[in-house]
């Protein structure tokens, strides 16, 4: 970019960040677009936010929930959207953190987006069928260099992020697996309780019930620290270093926007976020609130990108 364009763009920034506070944000409806299933942990996570927004500035709140392409066509509508606070973006990592290393090229930039808080984030759980024999990660390896290449891992598809956790869990521990993707993961837990695959890595939603009442057994946490819903679990980090795989749940605003309206949403979001139905919420996600600043929340993404770039660079993974 020559230097008078890039001066021009900047000027161009500074101005809408001084209109913008200078304006009566917000005086009409405001748009969430979801790029998941209505009644899926982000969407229910919006609603929360949705309402509070609502009742705090007595504008209407909608969500749209435009489904499909691994989440790029809801990032892409919010992309190309007026940079002026009223079409937001939730999303969990893909649209922001992954699919651009997934796929050869995307209609939208993930890195222009201009975040505004991570809400929570839930574990995802190494998980193993009843009657593998092992009783702890060390095990679990063991059992996979002494089997090369015959214990199967199950996920919900090539690149998906329970794909993902668990390439990066083989690259570390050095052993081979055998993929067995699935197309969801009522499908995967289905196999996993019948036995016919031997491992996995899901978020910690999808097997509570199933974990506590004993028909699968947890081996590991991917968050950094013993997780308080499992607190005899331990992080799979003990044993590899550095190891994390966590389900997250981000607010973005398109290219452009004006940091105070990201810093005036994310105060809102997170007032939003202290009301009762919302402490409900995250007990029944087995989820951690986290409602960080627009600052903090980039470096997250950032963060959790860079972790996710190398798994899929070093294994030469794309988008089926």
């Amino acid at each position: 970019m020559k230097k008078t364009q890039w001066v021009a763009a900047a000027l161009a920034i500074l101005f809408a960040s001084a209109a913008f506070a200078q304006s009566d944000y917000p005086n009409k409806t405001i748009k969430i677009i979801a790029p998941v299933p209505a009644g899926s942990s982000a969407d229910l996570l919006a609603r929360i936010y949705a309402r509070g927004l609502q009742e705090k500035w007595g504008q209407s709140v909608m969500i749209e929930n435009r489904v499909g392409a691994s989440h790029n066509i809801g990032a892409d509508a919010v992309w190309r959207s007026a940079p002026d606070g009223y079409t937001l973006l939730t999303a969990p990592p893909p649209s922001l953190a992954i699919n651009k290393y997934l796929f050869p090229k995307l209609p939208y930039d993930p890195e222009t987006f201009v975040p505004v808080t991570v809400m929570a984030e839930v574990p995802n759980v190494l998980v193993v069928r009843q009657g593998l024999g092992v009783d702890d990660v060390k095990g679990l390896i063991a059992l996979a260099r002494q089997k090369p290449g015959q214990v199967t891992y199950a996920s919900t598809g090539k690149g998906s992020t329970l794909h993902l956790a668990a390439e990066a869990f083989r690259n570390q521990a050095g052993v081979e697996l055998l993929h067995v993707p699935y197309t969801g993961v009522p499908q995967l837990i289905t196999e996993m309780l019948a036995g016919r695959v031997d491992i996995t890595f899901v978020p910690l939603i999808d097997v509570y019930p199933y974990v506590t009442g004993g028909q699968l057994k947890a081996l590991a946490v991917g968050t950094e620290t013993r997780f308080a819903e499992l607190p005899d679990t331990p992080p799979l980090a003990d044993t590899l270093p550095g190891y994390r795989a966590t389900a997250w749940f981000a607010v973005a605003l398109p290219p452009k926007a004006p940091m105070a309206l990201a810093e005036k949403l994310s105060a809102a979001i997170r007032e939003a976020f202290g009301r009762p139905e919302a402490a409900a919420l995250f007990k029944n996600l087995h989820g951690s609130p986290i409602l960080d600043t627009p600052a903090e929340a980039a470096a997250f993404i950032k963060a959790d990108s860079e972790r996710w770039k190398q798994v899929i660079l070093a294994n030469k993974i794309d988008a089926e």
